[in-house]
Parts: C-alpha cells; sequence; structure tokens
C-alpha cells in the first residue's frame, strides 16, 4: 500500500510474456522507473525490439500517489489497450511502473471488448510474473559539524540505517547521506540537539 512513506512498484523489469488470441500475439513488458526520463527510453528500446508489431500499446504511473500517468492505444480503438493496461497498474496498487503491450496482429478482428480483455489479460500476466516490492522513500541529508564531533554524527546515522554518499573533512566537516524519509523528523530532533551542527534535508 503506497504512503507518504513509501510506495509499491516492481523490483525488476519483466519482458516478453506472451498471450495468444486468435492468431493475435500479444507480448508485455513492465519496467520500473527511477525517474520519468526513463518512460521514453524504454518505449523506445520495446519499439526497437519490435519494429514489425502492430501496435505497442502503453500506460504509466509515476509519483508518491500515481499522480503522473497516461494510457496509449496506439492505434487501437480508444479506450480498448491502454486503459485496460492503466486499470491493472490500478488494481495492483502500483506506480512508478511502465507496462507495455506489443501485439502482432494475426489476421482475425477481436472487436472492441475482445481487444479488452486481451489486453487486460496481458498486463496482468506480465504484472503476475513480476516481484512487487515496497519501496521505502529517501530523502538527502546534508550535515556540517566540527571534526571532533564526526563519531556521535555516524553513530546517528548508523542507528537510521543512513547511507553515506559522501564525506568531506575540511576545517568543518561535512556529510552527504541518504535517510529514509520516515525517519526524518526524529534525525532532525537528535542533529538539532547538537552544538556547532548544522544540517538540511532535501
Amino acid at each position: 500500500m503506497n504512503s507518504i512513506y513509501s510506495l509499491q512498484t516492481i523490483k525488476a523489469p519483466v519482458e516478453d510474456t506472451l498471450l495468444k488470441e486468435k492468431g493475435s500475439k500479444f507480448l508485455g513488458f513492465a519496467f520500473p522507473l527511477e525517474q520519468e526520463q526513463d518512460i521514453r527510453r524504454f518505449l523506445d528500446q520495446v519499439r526497437e525490439a519490435h519494429p514489425k508489431a502492430t501496435h505497442h500499446c502503453y500506460a504509466f504511473r509515476y509519483g508518491l500517489q500515481g499522480e503522473n500517468y497516461r494510457a496509449n492505444d496506439d492505434g487501437e480503438p480508444s479506450g480498448s489497450a491502454g486503459l485496460p493496461i492503466y486499470n491493472q497498474l490500478l488494481a495492483h496498487d502500483l506506480t512508478n511502473i511502465l507496462l507495455i503491450v506489443v501485439r502482432y496482429y494475426g489476421g482475425t478482428k477481436l472487436g472492441v471488448s475482445g481487444l479488452v480483455k486481451a489486453y487486460k489479460e496481458s498486463a496482468k500476466i506480465t504484472l503476475e510474473a513480476s516481484v512487487i516490492i515496497t519501496r521505502e522513500l529517501e530523502s538527502s541529508l546534508r550535515v556540517q559539524f566540527n571534526f571532533e564531533q564526526q563519531n556521535v554524527i555516524f553513530t546517528i546515522l548508523n542507528k537510521y540505517n543512513g547511507k553515506i554518499q559522501d564525506f568531506l573533512t575540511d576545517e568543518q566537516c561535512t556529510i552527504l547521506a541518504k535517510v529514509k524519509t520516515a525517519d526524518r523528523e526524529i534525525i532532525a530532533e537528535q542533529l538539532s540537539e547538537m552544538q556547532h551542527v548544522t544540517f538540511e534535508f532535501d
């Protein structure tokens, strides 16, 4: 379940799940998104891998509540492809994900209801093949302090599983770290009790 501190997405890409319907082949692809720019890159990647496919339909959700989203029918009748794919993302409560269904036309028309069913089923199979994870949101933290305080600062960060990304020593020391957004307040409380320490979250 998505909350203000975590979101549900998939662990790793899933590619080439197969559904056959009256001669047509539907191939499913799902990609976790680190950033919005990934959407275009993955779409291009699948289009390059399947240049002869009749349609490349897709849907994505991005953002903590999936507030940025889109469903694309890529030439199929309106609402018959992108929407059934998107509805599967909603049904599984997933965000930061792109789901693509590639169709190779098999010569028999499926009709709108047949298409809706096939795209929904293909999206479902693809999501069932993926590993769904809850990803904890992280915040960037920058702390400045005197050299002799470093042990105390490291102890606080270790306690909350902070990931140190950079440690600069000069007259004053600076640590750049990633911490769970859920722990921001308690870390801020502990740091603000110390003298000669300044910090900010991104």
